[in-house]
């Protein structure tokens, strides 16, 4: 193809060919299709919630038991939420045990790093996640 002249920068181009499409792969496992429905939906993750929550529950320091919960993990960090701003320190001097427990129960998560933020009714039974 010849070189096209870009008029507001005077500088040449060439224009390439488009890309056709992929092909069809054919048929799919009902495996495959069954982990992207749920993906989708979102059950995937409610269960892994789950998960992680009874596994936050035995990691966690005794101080934080019955007043923090766990969030999600985004980029290997695990968002914890806590009832009160004393116990954001309270976890900073426990979290490197906490850490390698968690990684113990739930290694598929590869959480690398806990940020606690605070919300009044983290660790209640009734509190909305």
């Amino acid at each position: 193809m010849p070189p096209e002249m870009n008029v507001l920068t005077g500088t040449l181009f060439t224009m390439l060919p488009k890309e056709k499409p992929p092909a069809a792969a054919g048929p799919r496992t009902i495996g495959s299709v069954m982990s992207r429905l749920l993906a989708r939906t979102g059950y995937d993750r409610e269960h892994g919630s789950d998960v992680l929550e009874t596994a936050w529950q035995q990691a966690a320091p005794v101080s934080l038991q019955g007043s923090s919960q766990a969030g999600l993990v985004r980029r290997g960090v695990l968002d914890v939420f806590v009832s009160h701003s004393a116990l954001v320190q309270e976890m900073g001097f426990h979290k490197r045990e906490v850490l390698a427990r968690l990684g113990e129960l739930v290694p598929a998560e590869g959480i690398t790093d806990i940020r606690c933020r605070v919300m009044a009714d983290a660790g209640r039974d009734d509190a909305a996640r």
